[in-house]
């Protein structure tokens, strides 16, 4: 009786310190257990994090790769670049010589500008020398004896008296109506230089596209004309000559 109540106790001994021995390493494999699935959220978490930073990201490259392409231009390239007619002719007409310089025709602005400069130069004179012969005209033409700016223009020891102020009468009229027409025509020619500049740049321009390659040719042969009224040949030696063909292919 003894022995059974003894091998009970110990029995109750053991399955209590087998309960304590396994509640810590429950309580551990939970813990474990917990922290791996606070684990698995906290990098379920972050990858979905990196996720949406590198979607905003590739996003965010491509607008900006988008936007950078927009305003970026593409090189021109000179070789087959043409120039616009219109734009050519109102380039010339607001600056002189810009449109030569919008066809890239460079050595033609020495002429533009040397006409400019030569007519302005030849209008001014002109005025100067119109303005010298009318004072000397006017003064010739009274009778005050203090006005004789007309003195300047006489050779080396030659006077005017009554014996030939008739005739210098006629010659000062005579150039300053010269130097007056010099100087209209001076400026008609300063209109017609910036004319032609303007018509150059738009030609130019317009001529930029044509054809100058070595398929262009004239072909000359020998042909026979027709001669009669009706179309209907009576007779082929009457009828008929002989003549020169021209033709160009482009």
């Amino acid at each position: 009786m003894k022995n059974n109540i003894t091998s009970h106790i110990l029995q109750s001994l053991l399955v209590c310190m087998a309960l304590c021995l396994a509640s810590p390493a429950a309580a551990q494999k939970e813990e474990v257990s917990a922290d791996s699935v606070s684990l698995t959220h906290a990098v379920s978490d972050s990858v979905v994090i990196n996720r949406a930073v590198y979607e905003d990201s590739v996003v965010d490259g491509r607008i900006f790769m988008a936007d950078t392409l927009k305003n970026v231009r593409p090189k021109r390239n000179w070789a087959t670049w043409r120039p616009n007619a219109k734009r050519a002719m109102w380039l010339a007409i607001v600056l002189p010589g810009a449109g030569q310089i919008y066809n890239r025709k460079y050595w033609k602005l020495p002429f533009v500008y040397g006409g400019f400069v030569g007519c302005a130069y030849a209008m001014r004179w002109n005025n100067q020398m119109f303005r010298d012969y009318s004072q000397a005209y006017m003064d010739i033409m009274d009778d005050d004896p203090n006005t004789q700016s007309y003195n300047q223009f006489l050779h080396l020891g030659a006077k005017i008296d009554s014996s030939n102020i008739d005739r210098y009468q006629r010659l000062f009229k005579n150039r300053k109506d010269k130097f007056r027409r010099w100087r209209d025509l001076s400026f008609f020619c300063l209109v017609g230089v910036y004319a032609i500049s303007i018509i150059d740049a738009y030609v130019d321009a317009s001529l930029s596209e044509f054809d100058i390659s070595k398929d262009l040719s004239l072909r000359v042969e020998p042909t026979i004309i027709n001669r009669s009224n009706n179309g209907l040949q009576t007779n082929p030696l009457r009828d008929n000559s002989l003549g020169v063909s021209c033709s160009l292919n482009f």
